[in-house]
């Protein structure tokens, strides 16, 4: 499906704002948190992505902290014990994440979608738990001083710097995730564009009507789930090394919850709803702040107002009905 006028200058206008637009105007302010605030961001939005997919097959996923964490530890063991670049344990850490989904997948998929979310409910609490048993993850200690990112070079030219030999790694970190997003999004609109992704549609409106076509529907569902969690797997790694440690809380419950709500508050009908949702609750959080005791008041009574009188999400208010633009 080709873009319209509008919709190329809308993705303009935005890659602009965010490689360039952005970085300007924190040099101009000084204000260099900025960085790791919008690079959050970023990185939560990729792993909201996976969560919207799921959504995309009629599926309900809370568990998408399960493979972030997952992804986080697997890219540190990878750097930290066995000495390779960070650029090669990324996609590394997704592509395990993504195969744990498989596993998972395979017997719980068949469920109806209330049981399925239940179950993924509770999977974030158990790699918690496994992080904290296993000896290869340094139990409740976690895995620290993970090394900066190396460069990266083809035949004497450099292709990406090696972060630990920079001043300040904030701003590169930062397009870091930003093109990772805009990679991540862009996989997911061709996807949703796809065969793959009319099929993945009308399993969401009519599961027995697409069986009855001939759809495979258990293995489109094992496929979605394992995508959906190798962009949680990438997202994690990319916390981790951020932060250069991961340990068992460094994704919990409520973060899970979180990714299913950046979805739900951007819209479920728009590709790109994880990103608005993911960008305006990160920041309403925030000024929530400043109520003190009854943030939790407020935050859950504006929820319940989006979704009560926008269940299209924010998105909405400009496109109207959800269609996955």
């Amino acid at each position: 499906m080709g873009f319209s006028i509008q919709q190329l200058v809308a993705v303009g206008v935005f890659l602009l704002a965010i490689f360039v637009g952005v970085p300007l105007l924190i040099n101009a302010t000084g204000r260099w948190d900025f960085y790791f605030t919008l690079t959050s961001v970023a990185l939560l939005a990729i792993a909201s992505a996976g969560v919207w997919l799921t959504f995309y097959i009629g599926r309900i996923n809370i568990g998408q902290g399960a493979f972030a964490l997952i992804g986080a530890y697997v890219s540190a063991i990878l750097v930290v014990k066995s000495g390779l670049s960070f650029w090669i344990s990324l996609p590394a850490a997704g592509l395990f994440a993504g195969l744990i989904a498989v596993l998972i997948g395979l017997p719980i998929l068949r469920l109806r979608g209330v049981y399925f979310a239940m179950i993924t409910l509770v999977l974030t609490q158990v790699v918690t738990l496994t992080a904290l048993a296993l000896p290869i993850t340094n139990g409740a200690k976690g895995i620290s001083n993970i090394p900066l990112p190396s460069g990266v070079s083809i035949f004497g030219i450099p292709l990406i710097p090696d972060f630990g030999a920079m001043e300040n790694t904030k701003l590169a970190f930062y397009l870091t995730a930003c093109i990772l997003m805009v990679v991540t999004y862009a996989a997911l609109y061709r996807l949703v564009n796809s065969r793959l992704g009319h099929l993945c549609r009308s399993m969401q409106q009519n599961e027995e009507l697409a069986s009855s076509i001939g759809v495979n529907i258990a293995y489109i569902r094992v496929v979605i789930f394992a995508i959906s969690s190798f962009f949680g797997g990438i997202g994690g790694a990319m916390f981790g090394s951020i932060a250069q440690s991961v340990y068992p809380s460094t994704f919990v419950v409520a973060d899970s919850v979180n990714f299913m709500l950046n979805c739900f508050l951007g819209g479920l009908g728009y590709v790109f709803g994880p990103i608005l949702g993911t960008l305006v609750l990160y920041f309403g959080w925030d000024l929530l702040f400043e109520l003190g005791k009854y943030q939790m008041l407020v935050y859950s009574m504006i929820l319940i107002a989006v979704i009560r009188f926008l269940p299209n999400g924010l998105l909405s208010i400009r496109f109207g009905k959800g269609n996955n633009k």
